[in-house]
Protein backbone atom coordinates (compact mmCIF):
# COMPACT_ATOMS: atom_id res chain seq x y z
CA UNK A 1 0.00 0.00 0.00
CA UNK A 2 2.71 2.53 0.80
CA UNK A 3 3.92 2.04 -2.49
CA UNK A 4 0.76 3.00 -4.29
CA UNK A 5 0.71 5.79 -1.93
CA UNK A 6 3.82 7.05 -2.46
CA UNK A 7 2.79 6.99 -7.15
CA UNK A 8 0.62 9.72 -5.90
CA UNK A 9 3.79 12.09 -4.18
CA UNK A 10 3.66 13.90 -8.27
CA UNK A 11 0.13 15.38 -8.10
CA UNK A 12 1.67 17.41 -4.94
CA UNK A 13 4.29 18.91 -6.69
CA UNK A 14 5.09 23.09 -7.56
CA UNK A 15 3.43 24.02 -10.29
CA UNK A 16 6.38 25.74 -12.26
CA UNK A 17 3.48 28.16 -14.38
CA UNK A 18 0.04 28.66 -12.35
CA UNK A 19 -2.68 28.58 -14.51
CA UNK A 20 -5.21 28.74 -11.44
CA UNK A 21 -6.02 29.25 -7.82
CA UNK A 22 -5.49 27.76 -4.69
CA UNK A 23 -8.82 26.84 -4.24
CA UNK A 24 -9.18 25.26 -7.38
CA UNK A 25 -6.41 23.20 -6.46
CA UNK A 26 -7.16 22.11 -3.30
CA UNK A 27 -10.71 20.95 -5.03
CA UNK A 28 -9.09 18.99 -8.27
CA UNK A 29 -5.70 18.59 -6.61
CA UNK A 30 -5.78 17.80 -3.15
CA UNK A 31 -9.28 16.14 -2.74
CA UNK A 32 -8.54 13.91 -5.58
CA UNK A 33 -5.65 12.62 -3.77
CA UNK A 34 -7.40 12.21 -0.53
CA UNK A 35 -10.45 10.13 -1.96
CA UNK A 36 -8.30 7.89 -3.75
CA UNK A 37 -5.86 7.44 -0.69
CA UNK A 38 -8.95 6.43 1.38
CA UNK A 39 -10.46 4.12 -1.63
CA UNK A 40 -7.08 2.40 -1.37
CA UNK A 41 -7.34 2.07 2.38
CA UNK A 42 -10.88 0.70 2.59
CA UNK A 43 -9.90 -1.69 -0.72
CA UNK A 44 -7.32 -2.86 1.61
CA UNK A 45 -9.38 -3.36 4.40
CA UNK A 46 -11.81 -5.06 2.54
CA UNK A 47 -10.19 -7.13 0.23
CA UNK A 48 -6.91 -8.30 2.24
CA UNK A 49 -8.62 -8.07 5.67
CA UNK A 50 -11.78 -9.97 6.72
CA UNK A 51 -14.63 -7.46 6.16
CA UNK A 52 -17.32 -9.88 7.60
CA UNK A 53 -17.49 -12.35 10.87
CA UNK A 54 -20.76 -14.10 10.84
CA UNK A 55 -21.65 -16.54 14.19
CA UNK A 56 -24.82 -18.63 14.72
CA UNK A 57 -23.93 -20.81 17.78
CA UNK A 58 -24.61 -24.49 17.22
CA UNK A 59 -26.55 -24.38 13.60
CA UNK A 60 -24.30 -26.64 12.08
CA UNK A 61 -23.68 -24.13 9.18
CA UNK A 62 -19.62 -23.65 8.01
CA UNK A 63 -18.48 -20.42 9.07
CA UNK A 64 -17.13 -19.75 5.69
CA UNK A 65 -20.58 -20.56 3.89
CA UNK A 66 -22.35 -18.07 6.91
CA UNK A 67 -19.37 -15.44 6.12
CA UNK A 68 -20.07 -15.34 2.37
CA UNK A 69 -23.56 -15.26 2.39
CA UNK A 70 -23.90 -12.45 4.85
CA UNK A 71 -21.71 -10.76 3.14
CA UNK A 72 -23.54 -11.43 -0.45
CA UNK A 73 -27.02 -11.25 0.69
CA UNK A 74 -26.42 -8.28 3.57
CA UNK A 75 -27.04 -7.54 6.91
CA UNK A 76 -29.59 -5.30 8.94
CA UNK A 77 -30.60 -3.77 11.88
CA UNK A 78 -33.86 -3.14 14.15
CA UNK A 79 -34.04 0.86 14.32
CA UNK A 80 -36.03 0.55 17.53
CA UNK A 81 -32.89 -0.94 19.17
CA UNK A 82 -31.20 2.54 19.05
CA UNK A 83 -33.71 3.58 21.55
CA UNK A 84 -33.40 3.36 24.95
CA UNK A 85 -30.77 2.08 27.49
CA UNK A 86 -27.88 0.58 25.93
CA UNK A 87 -27.86 -2.34 28.81
CA UNK A 88 -30.87 -3.82 27.19
CA UNK A 89 -29.79 -4.82 23.82
CA UNK A 90 -26.67 -6.83 22.43
CA UNK A 91 -25.65 -4.10 20.25
CA UNK A 92 -27.36 -1.16 19.08
CA UNK A 93 -29.74 -2.22 16.42
CA UNK A 94 -28.91 -5.93 17.40
CA UNK A 95 -32.79 -6.95 18.78
CA UNK A 96 -35.42 -9.31 18.18
CA UNK A 97 -37.04 -8.56 14.68
CA UNK A 98 -40.57 -9.68 15.56
CA UNK A 99 -40.59 -11.27 11.88
CA UNK A 100 -41.51 -7.43 10.83
CA UNK A 101 -39.58 -6.94 7.46
CA UNK A 102 -40.80 -3.38 6.95
CA UNK A 103 -39.06 -2.42 10.37
CA UNK A 104 -35.51 -3.89 9.80
CA UNK A 105 -32.72 -1.39 8.11
CA UNK A 106 -30.77 -3.29 5.60
CA UNK A 107 -27.11 -2.12 4.75
CA UNK A 108 -26.06 -3.00 1.49
CA UNK A 109 -23.16 0.42 0.93
CA UNK A 110 -20.50 -0.93 2.71
CA UNK A 111 -19.79 -3.17 -0.17
CA UNK A 112 -19.56 -0.31 -2.83
CA UNK A 113 -17.34 2.57 -0.89
CA UNK A 114 -14.42 1.80 -2.15
CA UNK A 115 -15.60 2.65 -5.29
CA UNK A 116 -17.53 5.36 -4.44
CA UNK A 117 -14.91 6.80 -3.02
CA UNK A 118 -12.56 5.79 -6.26
CA UNK A 119 -15.63 7.71 -8.73
CA UNK A 120 -15.70 10.45 -6.43
CA UNK A 121 -12.06 11.41 -6.61
CA UNK A 122 -12.68 11.02 -10.33
CA UNK A 123 -15.00 13.64 -10.79
CA UNK A 124 -13.28 15.85 -8.66
CA UNK A 125 -10.40 15.70 -10.50
CA UNK A 126 -12.50 16.22 -14.23
CA UNK A 127 -12.41 19.95 -13.51
CA UNK A 128 -8.85 20.35 -13.32
CA UNK A 129 -8.99 17.81 -16.30
CA UNK A 130 -10.91 19.45 -18.39
CA UNK A 131 -9.00 23.26 -17.75
CA UNK A 132 -6.23 21.55 -18.82
CA UNK A 133 -7.34 20.36 -22.28
CA UNK A 134 -9.06 23.63 -22.34
CA UNK A 135 -5.90 25.88 -21.37
CA UNK A 136 -3.39 23.95 -23.48
CA UNK A 137 0.03 25.63 -21.95
CA UNK A 138 -0.96 28.64 -23.81
CA UNK A 139 0.60 30.67 -19.89
CA UNK A 140 3.58 28.30 -20.25
CA UNK A 141 4.43 29.91 -23.63
CA UNK A 142 3.19 33.19 -22.52
CA UNK A 143 6.06 32.97 -19.45
CA UNK A 144 8.95 31.77 -22.03
CA UNK A 145 11.35 32.34 -19.27
CA UNK A 146 10.44 35.69 -17.98
CA UNK A 147 9.61 33.82 -14.50
CA UNK A 148 13.45 34.03 -13.97
CA UNK A 149 14.44 37.35 -12.76
CA UNK A 150 18.21 36.57 -12.94
CA UNK A 151 19.06 36.52 -16.82
CA UNK A 152 20.91 37.78 -19.66
CA UNK A 153 19.43 41.10 -20.12
CA UNK A 154 19.52 40.54 -24.24
CA UNK A 155 17.30 37.18 -23.78
CA UNK A 156 14.94 39.22 -21.13
CA UNK A 157 14.26 42.06 -23.74
CA UNK A 158 13.62 39.54 -27.00
CA UNK A 159 11.17 36.65 -24.75
CA UNK A 160 9.53 40.21 -23.04
CA UNK A 161 9.45 41.48 -27.48
CA UNK A 162 7.95 37.92 -27.67
CA UNK A 163 5.25 38.27 -25.45
CA UNK A 164 4.84 41.90 -26.10
CA UNK A 165 3.93 41.56 -29.11
CA UNK A 166 1.73 38.45 -28.44
CA UNK A 167 -0.45 40.58 -26.51
CA UNK A 168 -0.65 43.51 -29.29
CA UNK A 169 -1.74 40.77 -32.25
CA UNK A 170 -4.47 38.85 -29.74
CA UNK A 171 -5.75 42.04 -28.52
CA UNK A 172 -9.25 40.94 -27.63
CA UNK A 173 -8.93 37.08 -28.21
CA UNK A 174 -8.44 35.84 -24.42
CA UNK A 175 -12.65 35.68 -23.38
CA UNK A 176 -13.26 31.96 -24.12
CA UNK A 177 -9.97 31.33 -22.42
CA UNK A 178 -11.08 33.51 -19.28
CA UNK A 179 -14.45 31.65 -19.20
CA UNK A 180 -13.48 28.12 -19.66
CA UNK A 181 -11.60 28.97 -16.38
CA UNK A 182 -14.32 30.48 -14.62
CA UNK A 183 -16.47 27.57 -15.96
CA UNK A 184 -14.37 25.26 -14.67
CA UNK A 185 -14.28 27.14 -11.24
CA UNK A 186 -17.89 26.98 -10.84
CA UNK A 187 -17.84 23.06 -11.97
CA UNK A 188 -16.07 22.80 -9.08
CA UNK A 189 -18.51 24.13 -6.41
CA UNK A 190 -21.44 22.18 -8.37
CA UNK A 191 -19.45 18.97 -7.60
CA UNK A 192 -18.80 19.40 -4.37
CA UNK A 193 -22.87 20.18 -3.52
CA UNK A 194 -24.15 17.24 -6.24
CA UNK A 195 -21.31 14.97 -4.86
CA UNK A 196 -23.11 15.86 -1.26
CA UNK A 197 -26.59 15.19 -2.85
CA UNK A 198 -25.08 11.87 -3.95
CA UNK A 199 -23.74 10.48 -0.94
CA UNK A 200 -26.90 11.16 0.86
CA UNK A 201 -28.87 9.31 -1.53
CA UNK A 202 -26.37 6.31 -1.38
CA UNK A 203 -26.60 6.18 2.85
CA UNK A 204 -30.63 6.52 2.62
CA UNK A 205 -30.46 10.12 3.93
CA UNK A 206 -27.97 9.96 6.34
CA UNK A 207 -25.28 11.86 5.38
CA UNK A 208 -25.88 15.79 5.06
CA UNK A 209 -26.38 15.40 9.13
CA UNK A 210 -24.00 12.72 9.52
CA UNK A 211 -21.31 14.89 10.87
CA UNK A 212 -23.71 17.23 12.77
CA UNK A 213 -25.38 14.57 14.86
CA UNK A 214 -21.97 12.94 15.95
CA UNK A 215 -20.80 16.37 17.14
CA UNK A 216 -24.25 16.82 18.94
CA UNK A 217 -24.18 13.90 21.22
CA UNK A 218 -20.37 14.89 22.32
CA UNK A 219 -21.91 15.96 25.63
CA UNK A 220 -23.76 12.87 26.43
CA UNK A 221 -23.38 10.11 28.66
CA UNK A 222 -22.08 6.59 26.92
CA UNK A 223 -25.02 4.81 28.68
CA UNK A 224 -27.81 7.47 27.17
CA UNK A 225 -26.78 7.31 23.40
CA UNK A 226 -25.77 5.78 20.85
CA UNK A 227 -23.23 7.57 18.60
CA UNK A 228 -24.57 8.19 15.34
CA UNK A 229 -21.61 6.59 13.18
CA UNK A 230 -22.82 3.36 14.61
CA UNK A 231 -26.44 3.77 12.94
CA UNK A 232 -24.49 4.41 9.43
CA UNK A 233 -21.38 2.41 9.73
CA UNK A 234 -22.83 -0.28 12.19
CA UNK A 235 -20.10 -2.45 13.38
CA UNK A 236 -22.50 -5.65 14.75
CA UNK A 237 -25.42 -6.26 12.44
CA UNK A 238 -27.86 -9.48 11.76
CA UNK A 239 -28.22 -11.59 8.99
CA UNK A 240 -31.14 -14.59 8.16
CA UNK A 241 -29.53 -17.45 6.63
CA UNK A 242 -31.97 -19.59 5.17
CA UNK A 243 -31.61 -23.53 4.07
CA UNK A 244 -33.49 -26.71 3.74
CA UNK A 245 -33.97 -28.84 6.44
CA UNK A 246 -33.96 -32.58 6.39
CA UNK A 247 -37.57 -33.22 5.41
CA UNK A 248 -37.34 -30.20 2.36
CA UNK A 249 -38.79 -27.25 4.99
CA UNK A 250 -37.14 -24.14 5.15
CA UNK A 251 -35.03 -23.52 8.17
CA UNK A 252 -33.94 -20.01 9.35
CA UNK A 253 -30.91 -19.41 11.32
CA UNK A 254 -30.45 -15.95 13.35
CA UNK A 255 -26.93 -14.50 13.07
CA UNK A 256 -24.47 -11.76 14.11
CA UNK A 257 -22.28 -10.45 12.03
CA UNK A 258 -19.12 -8.34 13.28
CA UNK A 259 -18.18 -5.77 10.59
CA UNK A 260 -14.21 -4.48 10.82
CA UNK A 261 -14.44 -2.85 8.08
CA UNK A 262 -16.95 -0.51 9.30
CA UNK A 263 -14.54 1.21 11.69
CA UNK A 264 -12.80 1.91 9.03
CA UNK A 265 -15.67 3.40 7.32
CA UNK A 266 -16.74 5.46 9.82
CA UNK A 267 -13.95 7.64 10.47
CA UNK A 268 -13.38 7.96 6.63
CA UNK A 269 -16.52 9.33 5.85
CA UNK A 270 -16.83 11.49 8.95
CA UNK A 271 -13.39 13.38 8.10
CA UNK A 272 -15.15 13.20 4.02
CA UNK A 273 -18.16 14.99 5.45
CA UNK A 274 -15.98 17.67 7.87
CA UNK A 275 -13.87 18.36 4.80
CA UNK A 276 -16.78 18.44 2.23
CA UNK A 277 -18.75 21.23 4.29
CA UNK A 278 -15.25 23.24 4.14
CA UNK A 279 -14.75 22.55 0.71
CA UNK A 280 -18.31 23.17 -0.18
CA UNK A 281 -18.28 27.29 1.35
CA UNK A 282 -14.78 27.59 -0.11
CA UNK A 283 -15.86 26.66 -3.55
CA UNK A 284 -19.10 28.78 -3.05
CA UNK A 285 -17.23 31.81 -1.58
CA UNK A 286 -14.95 31.60 -5.14
CA UNK A 287 -18.23 31.57 -7.07
CA UNK A 288 -19.42 34.26 -5.50
CA UNK A 289 -15.97 36.62 -5.31
CA UNK A 290 -15.83 35.63 -9.01
CA UNK A 291 -19.17 36.56 -9.86
CA UNK A 292 -18.85 40.21 -8.17
CA UNK A 293 -15.20 40.34 -10.13
CA UNK A 294 -17.04 40.26 -13.21
CA UNK A 295 -20.04 42.35 -12.32
CA UNK A 296 -17.91 45.32 -10.59
CA UNK A 297 -15.36 46.05 -13.15
CA UNK A 298 -14.14 49.08 -10.48
CA UNK A 299 -12.54 45.61 -8.35
CA UNK A 300 -10.02 44.46 -11.28
CA UNK A 301 -7.94 47.06 -10.64
CA UNK A 302 -7.64 47.00 -6.60
CA UNK A 303 -7.23 43.02 -7.55
CA UNK A 304 -4.27 43.43 -9.87
CA UNK A 305 -2.19 46.25 -7.47
CA UNK A 306 -2.81 43.90 -4.42
CA UNK A 307 -0.61 41.35 -5.84
CA UNK A 308 1.20 43.32 -7.90
CA UNK A 309 2.32 46.29 -5.96
CA UNK A 310 5.15 47.03 -8.00
CA UNK A 311 3.40 47.81 -11.06
CA UNK A 312 2.40 51.63 -11.02
CA UNK A 313 -1.06 52.52 -10.36
CA UNK A 314 -1.78 54.32 -13.76
CA UNK A 315 -0.74 51.55 -15.86
CA UNK A 316 -2.77 48.97 -14.24
CA UNK A 317 -6.32 51.21 -14.58
CA UNK A 318 -5.35 52.14 -18.21
CA UNK A 319 -5.40 48.35 -18.61
CA UNK A 320 -8.21 47.68 -16.56
CA UNK A 321 -10.32 50.09 -18.61
CA UNK A 322 -9.06 49.81 -22.14
CA UNK A 323 -8.23 45.84 -22.25
CA UNK A 324 -11.22 43.40 -22.55
CA UNK A 325 -11.91 40.98 -19.89
CA UNK A 326 -10.72 38.32 -21.15
CA UNK A 327 -6.98 40.10 -22.06
CA UNK A 328 -6.91 41.44 -18.00
CA UNK A 329 -7.37 38.00 -17.33
CA UNK A 330 -4.44 37.04 -19.25
CA UNK A 331 -1.98 39.67 -17.75
CA UNK A 332 -3.29 39.20 -14.41
CA UNK A 333 -2.13 35.46 -14.68
CA UNK A 334 1.21 36.71 -15.86
CA UNK A 335 1.85 38.47 -12.65
CA UNK A 336 1.42 35.40 -11.22
CA UNK A 337 4.29 33.93 -12.74
CA UNK A 338 6.55 35.94 -14.16
CA UNK A 339 9.50 37.81 -11.69
CA UNK A 340 7.68 41.14 -10.19
CA UNK A 341 10.38 43.22 -11.71
CA UNK A 342 10.12 42.08 -15.23
CA UNK A 343 6.15 41.75 -15.09
CA UNK A 344 6.44 45.20 -13.94
CA UNK A 345 8.63 46.48 -17.24
CA UNK A 346 5.94 44.17 -19.32
CA UNK A 347 2.78 46.21 -18.32
CA UNK A 348 4.57 49.50 -18.21
CA UNK A 349 5.72 48.86 -22.38
CA UNK A 350 1.99 47.42 -22.45
CA UNK A 351 0.39 50.16 -20.98
CA UNK A 352 2.42 52.69 -23.30
CA UNK A 353 1.54 50.72 -26.31
CA UNK A 354 -2.26 51.14 -25.79
CA UNK A 355 -1.83 54.89 -24.88
CA UNK A 356 -0.29 55.29 -28.39
CA UNK A 357 -2.52 53.03 -30.25
CA UNK A 358 -5.60 54.81 -28.67
CA UNK A 359 -4.10 58.21 -29.24
CA UNK A 360 -3.31 57.56 -32.87
CA UNK A 361 -7.37 55.98 -33.05
CA UNK A 362 -8.36 59.21 -31.80
CA UNK A 363 -6.42 61.57 -34.31
CA UNK A 364 -7.22 59.60 -36.99
CA UNK A 365 -10.69 60.05 -36.12
CA UNK A 366 -10.53 63.95 -35.77
CA UNK A 367 -8.76 64.01 -39.05
CA UNK A 368 -11.33 61.87 -40.66
CA UNK A 369 -14.65 64.29 -39.29
CA UNK A 370 -12.61 67.19 -40.27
Amino acid sequence: MYNLLYRLKPYFKRQETVVDNSIFRIHSTFTTVLLITFSMIVTWSQFVGQPIKCFTGNSGVPVNVLNTYCWIMTTYLMPDGFNGPSSFVASPGVVNDRSDELAKKYYTYYQWVCFVLFFQAMFCYFPKWLWQVWEDGLMNKLVCGLNIGVCEKADKDKNKGILLDYLVRHRNRHNVYAFRFWFCEALCCANIFLQMYFMNWFFNGDFITYGLRVLSLSDLDQEDRYDHMVYVFPSVTKCLFRKFGPSGSIEQHDAMCILPLNIVNEKTYIFIWCWFVILGILTAFLVVYRAAFLLVPIMRPAVMYKSNKMVSKEAIELLSHQLSLGDWWVIYMLGCNIDPQIYKEVIAEYAEKIRNDESNIKQTNLSKSS
